[in-house]
């Protein structure tokens, strides 16, 4: 299955703002990913996926989840994006939130 960066323009940052940091770290840059711009699925595509329903716990982590579901830790941005909740912190305990299924179809949705 896809990476999601693989079709991301990578870029060297050398922005003054990090200066301390690269001298810290005795490097001039540091290499980065563009922002990705997934676009929302659309009610059809949702439509046509199980979805796994759970209650968001204290000590709950997206990465978990994603290994838990799909076997692969790195999968964790399409449980973040399919709630529209792009990090942890994002989530309230008691919250619901969802698991798209089959992964396959997911990533073939978001073009991955």
């Amino acid at each position: 299955m896809g990476n999601r960066y693989d079709k991301r323009r990578v870029f060297f940052n050398r922005a003054e703002i990090y200066d301390n940091i690269f001298e810290d770290r005795g490097v001039n840059y540091m290499i980065q990913f563009n922002t990705p711009h997934e676009a929302a699925l659309s009610m059809e595509q949702i439509g046509s996926l199980k979805k796994i329903k759970r209650i968001w716990n204290i000590g709950d982590r997206l990465y978990k989840m994603a290994a838990e579901y799909y076997d692969d830790p790195t999968y964790w941005w399409i449980i973040a994006h399919f709630n529209q909740k792009p990090t942890e912190a994002h989530f309230t305990v008691g919250e619901p939130m969802y698991i798209p299924m089959p992964l396959a179809r997911v990533l073939e949705y978001y073009g991955v």
